[in-house]
């Protein structure tokens, strides 16, 4: 790893410390008088390579969340038990991207071209995502693997590598070492009765983006909310009314195009947040 690369990976893990005592700074109770109409949106976290293994985030997520008016509290894995005390006090949860779920979650057998993420997260990210779905009224926003998070725990299925199902298709959808060299861009196409279209207003936009893999059949309660030119899903959403979107570009890592879903996001965080506060009076 070259000197720069160093420095920028060094960066992005002191701004996840900061975010993290931010955040715990900002979950103490208020003082007399001074009640936070601010909702608290709960992040997963990746684990790198290193030994000890550690627990980092990629700063845009929190940034993101921050920048549109909500407490970032980063999540590290930890017990279904431990999950279900602390989203308690959540008002809403960001599941992030990572590398691939192991194939036998949708049971399928796996393809050479997958890449898994660490067993404890991905472990951890399945009960976050039982857990959203479970608690009907809490928002949810699913990025890149979240997304596919999202569909495997609702009963869907995954298209392992797009290039090898996709093989006509023109569309760089990965973008290798994208932090370091910077990310491939192409357009999606939102759906006109999706929950996006009315969110971002435009039949189409141009997305960073950062994958290898996609849902291929939605799962329960889901629909297909954009789709890129070749046909590849890029997201999903629920077909209820809650909030609960997953995309499968990075929306943190390019705000001009990304600022109007943080921003609803985190408004149906905050009336979720008042709602349960006026529930429990």
């Amino acid at each position: 790893m070259s000197r720069i690369s160093r420095i920028a990976r060094a960066r992005d893990i002191f701004t996840c410390l900061y975010v993290s005592l931010v955040s715990l700074f900002f979950c103490l109770p208020a003082q007399a008088g001074e009640p936070s109409t601010k909702p608290i949106i709960g992040i997963n976290m990746e684990l790198d390579g290193s030994k000890p293994v550690r627990y980092v985030l990629d700063s845009p997520y929190a940034r993101a969340i921050a920048q549109a008016g909500a407490i970032p509290v980063l999540l590290p894995p930890m017990s279904a038990r431990d999950l279900e005390n602390v989203a308690g006090s959540l008002d809403g949860l960001l599941l992030t991207g990572g590398l691939d779920y192991p194939p036998s979650l949708y049971g399928q057998k796996e393809s050479p071209k997958v890449v898994r993420m660490n067993e404890e997260r991905s472990s951890f990210d399945m009960d976050l995502a039982r857990y959203a779905l479970a608690h009907k009224d809490l928002p949810v926003l699913g990025i890149c693997a979240g997304c596919q998070a999202l569909n495997i725990a609702s009963g869907g299925t995954l298209i392992q590598d797009i290039p090898s199902a996709f093989k006509e298709s023109k569309i760089k959808h990965a973008s290798p070492n994208g932090w370091r060299d910077g990310f491939n861009r192409h357009y999606v196409e939102i759906k006109p009765d999706s929950k996006l279209r009315k969110i971002i207003g435009e039949k189409k936009v141009k997305v960073v983006t950062s994958h290898h893999q996609c849902v291929d059949k939605p799962g329960k309660g889901l629909k297909v909310g954009a789709r890129s030119k070749d046909g590849v899903i890029e997201a999903v959403e629920s077909d209820s009314d809650r909030f609960l979107i997953g995309v499968q570009w990075h929306p943190e890592r390019d705000m001009e195009t990304g600022k109007d879903l943080f921003k609803k996001f985190v408004n149906r965080c905050r009336a979720y947040k008042l709602a349960r506060e006026k529930k429990a009076l």
